[in-house]
């Protein structure tokens, strides 16, 4: 099996392929030994697991998943990867390649064609770009998956992974809290990755819930997000005036319903406080 981490290696076959990295599709690909296996271990990926990777490059991370699961399906935009995989992963026959735009994929249809009566888990090193498109994605579609486990950003990490009602919070905090339970598991250096990016990564985990840890109106709850963190650095009243075209007067007796105080900040509010107006915009019909 070739040293896929080793950048002597990796400049061998890519230039073998004419292949020349892409800046519009982000493209990073990790060469840091310790990484992949680690990464792979921590997503849950074993024996009668099947993995959903996306964005597999040159397939280093995806030979540590195709050691540990039943059968890894990677979706890669690029088609002038196709020729490198077929070389990089030849050795594995728990592999498949789907050429495609995850963003654009039936993603539920994939894995019930792929992964009949088996536990799924996600695993990807995320291009910076999409990062949230993507997890959005695999929370929104509802994947019946265990677990997604993605290498982002440092910044997006710290968000993601930000207590609700912190100052670090933010939208996608919230987003991604009513899906899944996230957790930060270890950071990755710039210098992981050729070409070496400008800022550091991390490793997250989203513990995927069965349930919404609050039971309300789904779209009321993510207008009322969407609203209250467009204008963040306005108080609550403000901002979700402005963001549902509603009159001050009418938000703030909404807010005091729901017994959110007009004066608050959207990083200050729980999920519960969402749920809560959530149930007044929609007992309003607002």
């Amino acid at each position: 099996m070739k040293r896929l981490s080793d950048i002597g290696t990796i400049k061998t076959i890519l230039s073998k392929h004419g292949f020349t990295f892409s800046k519009a599709l982000g493209q990073n690909f990790l060469v840091n030994p310790s990484v992949c296996p680690r990464m792979a271990e921590a997503s849950g990926a074993g024996q009668g697991t099947g993995v959903l990777e996306i964005g597999p490059g040159i397939g280093v991370l995806t030979s540590e998943l195709c050691q540990l699961a039943d059968k890894v399906v990677a979706v890669e935009l690029d088609k002038r990867l196709l020729p490198v995989l077929d070389e990089t992963l030849g050795a594995y026959d728990n592999v498949k390649i789907v050429n495609d735009d995850v963003l654009k994929l039936d993603l539920n249809r994939l894995l019930a064609q792929e992964f009949p009566g088996m536990q799924v888990v996600v695993c990807a090193n995320l291009p910076y770009y999409i990062t949230s498109p993507v997890i959005m994605k695999l929370l929104e579609d509802r994947l019946p998956v265990a677990a997604i486990t993605v290498m982002v950003q440092k910044e997006a990490a710290q968000r993601i992974c930000a207590p609700v009602g912190s100052r670090e919070s933010g939208a996608v905090t919230v987003s991604v809290n009513y899906y899944a339970e996230p957790e930060l598991l270890f950071g990755v250096s710039a210098g992981s990755f050729m070409p070496a990016p400008k800022v550091d990564s991390a490793v997250i985990r989203l513990n995927v819930r069965r349930q919404p840890p609050v039971q309300c109106d789904e779209k009321a709850f993510f207008r009322a997000v969407k609203a209250a963190f467009s204008q963040r650095r306005k108080v609550i009243a403000n901002s979700l005036s402005a963001g549902l075209g509603m009159d001050k007067a009418a938000i703030a007796a909404l807010l005091e319903r729901a017994g959110v105080p007009a004066n608050a900040r959207a990083e200050q509010l729980s999920l519960e406080d969402f749920a809560a107006i959530a149930e007044e915009l929609t007992e309003g019909k607002a």
